[in-house]
């Protein structure tokens, strides 16, 4: 088995969805963390506060520099994790791709290093 992180990217300065929308969004993202919780697969997932609460930490000349808010200015930005721990790439697009049309979010496939691939 191999840990992949899905990550959910939001669209910047977006009006959050309207509650009837969200609450059939949500009810999906429940089923898919049954349903990888009943694969034995369920390691972890969260949704994240907005980029506008991050603290930055970025090392300079022996010295750590400490910035508010985000790391960069985009588009998108890092709205929530989820952690699997499955066979290969191919099951973690599977769940990828379930989590996509559930959230209607770009999702981001990446194995950690260290795994079965590696």
């Amino acid at each position: 088995m191999t840990l992949y992180l899905l990550s959910l990217h939001q669209p910047q300065g977006e009006l959050p969805p309207e509650p009837a929308f969200l609450a059939e969004v949500m009810r999906q993202v429940g089923e898919l963390r049954d349903e990888l919780a009943a694969a034995g697969s369920w390691v972890f997932g969260q949704g994240l506060h907005g980029p506008e609460t991050a603290t930055v930490l970025r090392p300079r000349d022996g010295e750590v520099l400490v910035t508010d808010g985000p790391f960069v200015e985009g588009k998108e930005h890092l709205g929530g994790i989820t952690i699997i721990d499955v066979a290969d790439l191919d099951a973690a697009l599977h769940w990828g791709r379930r989590y996509a049309l559930a959230t209607t979010l770009p999702i981001e496939v990446r194995p950690f290093q260290g795994g079965a691939g590696d």
